[in-house]
């Protein structure tokens, strides 16, 4: 099954996006700026990212912000539960069925820079797929990188280098 569009031509404008926080109640938004603001307090900002949560479940914006939470904080194990939330979104999002091993090229054209739900799957697989790897599993992150190196022939999302950094690893211990 082609993915519906994914781009301007779908009724929305681009600061309308999910993506961008559009279609974000303000009270989300005022807890996704408090957690920013105190960042440095770990429990008082996750408290906020939890009540942004609470008010847009599923959000991509309040999605993107626990990532990167819990990403920069160093709790990996965390980034990846969030990373595995927003793969199971993107791929509904973008009517690419509930697998992304399953995900074909010809399935969307994942070359358009301007669909930003396309670009928002490839950079959480590049991300889940990254975390895999850093998390030690090896197998698991490299079939994700591969996975995005397949839908992403021109590699604008950078598999390759994760990709080489495997191979080099594999070279080393031979």
């Amino acid at each position: 099954m082609k993915a519906a569009s994914a781009g301007w031509d779908d009724g929305l404008s681009l600061l309308d996006d999910p993506l961008l926080g559009g279609g974000l109640p303000r009270e989300a938004q005022a807890h996704l700026d408090k957690a920013a603001a105190c960042y440095h307090l770990t429990d008082v900002a996750e408290t906020h990212l939890l009540d942004a949560a609470t008010i847009a479940p599923g959000h991509a914006a309040v999605l993107i912000a626990f990532y990167r939470f819990y990403f920069y904080k160093g709790r990996l194990v965390d980034a990846l539960d969030i990373a595995r939330e927003c793969l199971a979104k993107a791929l509904a999002d973008n009517m690419l069925g509930e697998d992304w091993r399953e995900v074909m090229p010809g399935d969307a054209d994942f070359s358009d820079w301007g669909a930003l739900r396309l670009r928002f799957f490839l950079f959480t697989l590049k991300g889940y797929a990254y975390l895999n790897l850093r998390l030690g599993r090896i197998a698991e992150g490299r079939r994700a990188a591969e996975k995005l190196l397949d839908l992403d022939g021109a590699d604008r999302i950078g598999a390759r280098v994760l990709i080489d950094v495997l191979d080099r690893m594999e070279d080393d211990d031979e």
